[in-house]
């Protein structure tokens, strides 16, 4: 006898991101539909509701139809909580944040996109917990609620029933993550392949890249850094080095540099070491010793390490996964 479909209930308040919505939604949808060109039942019922319910604005402006919370149909799998603009109302929304709490007990699987983590917060549900929200506000939850364990470098995060993701599209790379666990790898790598998204980022794979960087930076001497880090990644990229090429002592540019990009020179330095790292186990089939020798590893066993503490995967892993010459 074919299971019954999982309900999946996301949440709408006003002022939600649509991407936090539409982006897991869509990977639920399509899921069904490929099940369904199988000859299989459907794997997903999916429902929106909101507080109140009606047409609730997003933080676009467009509009999507929600249920009222208090109507939700019973029994829910999973209940999704996304982050928008709106989510600090949200956060105080009395009824929301009581529903949560008392439907959380019931579901077997709670989540949250990019600061809808702000909303599992307050119900208490990430006390104790590992979580993760958008790399830019991940210090306000740690302020905010300093009982959770931040992993500021994490695409999502899982701990027993609770899903926590990064920023807007990683709720996709959730979603997936869901997916293989509900039925099983292939299904969720076919969905991938049919929404043209990577399968799959691993959990721990770094929010960061130094694209983002530079764009978190109005300031045009991070980006000019940044390339000429990248065209020089054998080199001592010591904090004095770099603050040379901004003309500046070793103190200022630590200040500067850290005010901007909200991280110190000898992180980021190594973030940049390892996304070239990352684009050539991809890419090419040189031995581990030479990659980390042209990104400036001291040695192949200092890669390794930066790849397990940051992307908790080894640099073997990560090939196996990823590599497509």
């Amino acid at each position: 006898m074919a299971s019954s479909p999982k309900r999946v209930c996301l949440i709408l308040f006003n002022g939600f991101q649509i991407l936090d919505v539409c982006g897991p939604m869509q990977v639920f949808s399509s899921t069904n539909e490929l099940l369904a060109r199988r000859g299989r039942e459907r794997a997903y019922d999916i429902e929106l509701c909101g507080a109140p319910g009606g047409l609730i604005a997003s933080s676009c402006g467009a509009r999507m139809e929600a249920r009222d919370l208090t109507q939700a149909r019973s029994p829910i799998h999973t209940i999704l909580i996304p982050g928008g603009p709106g989510v600090w109302e949200g956060a105080a929304h009395g009824t929301l944040v009581k529903w949560l709490s008392a439907a959380a007990k019931r579901a077997s699987r709670v989540a949250s996109v990019c600061t809808g983590a702000f909303v599992l917060a307050r119900t208490g549900l990430l006390d104790g917990r590992q979580a993760v929200t958008h790399w830019d506000l991940c210090e306000r939850l740690s302020a905010e609620f300093p009982g959770i364990a931040i992993q500021p470098d994490a695409i999502y995060c899982r701990q027993d029933r609770i899903w926590t993701s990064a920023g807007v599209t990683a709720g996709i790379d959730m979603a997936l993550a869901m997916v293989e666990e509900d039925l099983d790898r292939e299904v969720a790598m076919a969905v991938a392949k049919t929404l043209v998204v990577f399968y799959k980022r691993p959990g721990g794979q770094s929010q960061f890249s130094s694209a983002l960087l530079e764009q978190s930076s109005p300031d045009a001497r991070i980006e000019t850094l940044h390339r000429w880090v990248g065209a020089h990644l054998r080199e001592r990229l010591d904090v004095a080095t770099l603050a040379e090429r901004l003309s500046m002592t070793p103190r200022t540019f630590a200040r500067f540099y850290q005010a901007q990009t909200k991280l110190t020179p000898a992180r980021a330095i190594e973030k940049i070491r390892l996304e070239h790292a990352c684009r050539l186990i991809e890419t090419r089939s040189q031995s581990m010793k030479m990659i980390a020798q042209v990104c400036g590893f001291s040695s192949e066993e200092v890669m390794r390490r930066a790849f397990l503490r940051i992307l908790r995967v080894s640099p073997a892993d990560y090939r196996e996964r990823f590599f497509t010459a």
